[in-house]
């Protein structure tokens, strides 16, 4: 099955939370990109709580509140 497929069949339940852990860490710039904008557009159209893990600092310049794990512990 590929990647868009899988999307829309994790979307058809309807969370309302989305926990994505490096989504863009194997990924190539175009297709980073693309997932990024995914994820934007399901935050701000359809409501989506979004928690990101990232290493990558575009990915993390997109979101509206930032948390720094340091240690185990959120600074």
């Amino acid at each position: 099955m590929c990647f868009s497929k899988n999307l829309l069949a994790t979307f058809r339940a309807d969370p309302t939370l989305l926990v994505a852990d490096e989504p863009t860490g194997d990924l190539d710039k175009t297709s980073a990109k693309e997932v990024l904008d995914l994820m934007g557009r399901l935050n701000r159209e359809f409501s989506k709580t979004i928690v990101l893990v990232t290493h990558d600092p575009r990915a993390a310049e997109r979101a509206r509140t930032i948390r720094h794990l340091d240690k185990g512990v959120f600074v």
